[in-house]
């Protein structure tokens, strides 16, 4: 069992090493959870399928570097206490004719058995991922590698069937000798077979992928984005298309933020720009979103019995957060219900995702209290907007955070954060506001310990629209300070309210 404070208790750390046609990653996960967290990560830009179309063979200096690298992870992984370690392989393995003596080696050197995956099977794996990390996902994925390209169609929980296409830009270079006019004729002659892409139209397109994640970071820098979250960034197809283009040309190397770039990295950004370019033109998709997740964690995904699958992973990820830093994880529970009783009494209608949001909200409502108190407010929305959630859009992580922000820092007007209000729209951050103004009320009345919240409870009088009742036993709780929280409270709803003592 772990005794450290800052982990949880119940997890058993787990290893999966990704040995792909450009990169090798581990990832030690602190364990097999709904939402999993990363204890430690480490990653090599090996280059194995450089040249794999012209030699058919892995390249020899990465194979040599790989193999050390890999002995290396092993080490690593039994440091940090992994009680699995699993590896898995994907298309230049897979491909190249020294692929399988490759493997012998690469499993000496880890210690393990390395599962090479078909085509189909990474293209499955992906779609886990993407399931894991989207709330109801639906659109195509696709996990663009430095070998292959993997597109699969995904509705809910269900995965179609998929293709994988040559399309890594390693392969891309390779095959194409380096020209760029080239390349995308390949494209297009190869993205023909792909008819999963028809399922795109007016739907999403998930991109998995570092050349992807690493074109979306350079987007948020073109357009001055204010969240450097890769997961669930989105890009409209249409106004996204200059910036396409001019990283497809080749010339990108003087855009804001491209020397956050690796080397290797940015030579295959116009190979990936020019895939997504031609895939936009065909498919026509809603929307792109970017997924951080991909075949490791879809693979990890796969490690879940069915009834964890089916676990709301940003309500995970706060309850974990909750039992780490708040308090009283109760409490975080109790505020979680009581809130949703408390928007149905003032008449306030959430979809589906709203009262996600809002749940989430509550549940890591108390995670600043060791921070200074005139800092409370600004750490915890930094916190919580950046925080590894997964299951949740750009607008719900402004929601929580200030959610968050006003609860600590009051409702006035001049309490706000430009930056995550525009990501949020008007009609979160009146949401957010209402919020943090019904959690600045309770927590006065709670102390911030369980036991009090569900005794609370609202009604209707002649006098005003809604009252706060508490319980007789409890009414030395009552005072001036809560009272004026609730007139804040009345003011932002339009309503008349009291507190009052219950008579009985």
């Amino acid at each position: 069992m772990n005794l450290n404070q800052g982990r949880l208790p119940d997890r058993q750390p787990v290893s999966i090493v990704d040995i792909g046609s450009n990169s090798i990653r581990m990832v030690i996960y602190e364990g097999v959870a709904r939402s999993p967290t990363v204890l430690f990560n480490e990653k090599m830009l090996a280059g194995l399928g450089r040249n794999i179309v012209s030699t058919g063979k892995l390249d020899p200096h990465a194979v040599e570097v790989t193999l050390a690298e890999l002995r290396r992870f092993h080490a690593l992984s039994e440091q940090a206490g992994a009680i699995k370690l699993y590896a898995i392989a994907t298309a230049a393995t897979r491909d190249a004719e020294n692929g399988a003596e490759f493997i012998t080696k690469a499993e000496d050197a880890l210690g393990v058995k390395i599962r090479v995956l078909s085509g189909r099977e990474e293209a499955y794996y992906s779609g886990l991922g993407v399931i894991s990390g989207f709330h109801n996902a639906d659109g195509v994925a696709a996990d663009l590698g430095g070998g292959s390209l993997e597109l699969i169609n995904i509705r809910g929980r269900e995965i179609g069937d998929g293709i994988t296409l040559p399309l890594g830009g390693l392969r891309l270079d390779d095959m194409a000798g380096g020209s760029l006019k080239k390349a995308r004729s390949i494209i297009r002659k190869e993205l023909k077979r792909a008819k999963v892409l028809a399922d795109a139209k007016n739907r999403t397109f998930y991109a998995i992928g570092g050349t992807w994640r690493n074109l979306a970071r350079l987007h948020m820098h073109e357009i001055d984005y204010p969240l450097i979250v890769t997961h669930s960034y989105e890009m409209d197809p249409a106004s996204c298309s200059d910036f396409l283009a001019k990283v497809a040309s080749g010339n990108a190397e003087q855009m804001e933020g491209i020397w956050d770039v690796s080397k290797n990295r940015r030579e295959l950004l116009p190979y990936g720009a020019m895939v997504l370019e031609e895939i936009i033109r065909m498919a026509k998709p809603s929307k792109i979103a970017v997924s951080a997740l991909g075949v490791r964690e879809g693979f990890l995904f796969s490690l879940l019995f069915a009834e964890a699958q089916s676990i709301d992973p940003l309500i995970s990820a706060a309850e974990e957060l909750a039992v780490l830093r708040s308090r009283s994880a109760r409490h975080a529970r109790e505020l979680a219900d009581w809130t949703g009783m408390a928007f149905a009494a003032f008449g306030i209608e959430e979809t589906e995702n709203e009262a996600r949001y809002r749940r989430s909200a509550c549940l890591v409502a108390d995670i600043g209290w060791r921070a200074h108190a005139e800092y409370r407010g600004m750490q915890s929305a930094n916190i919580l907007a950046h925080a590894a959630f997964i299951g949740i859009d750009h607008p719900g992580r402004a929601f929580i955070a200030l959610a968050n922000l006003y609860r600590y820092e009051g409702i006035s007007s001049y309490v706000d954060v430009p930056e995550l209000a525009a990501i949020a729209k008007p009609v979160l951050v009146e949401r957010a506001r209402l919020l943090g103004a019904l959690l600045r009320v309770v927590y006065l009345l709670s102390a911030s310990m369980p036991g009090v919240i569900p005794r609370l409870g609202w009604r209707s009088s002649k006098t005003v629209d809604l009252q706060l009742v508490i319980p007789a036993d409890l009414s030395d709780l009552v005072g001036e300070r809560p009272a004026h929280r609730l007139s804040q409270l009345a003011k932002l709803l339009d309503k008349q309210m009291e507190l009052v003592v219950s008579d009985h």
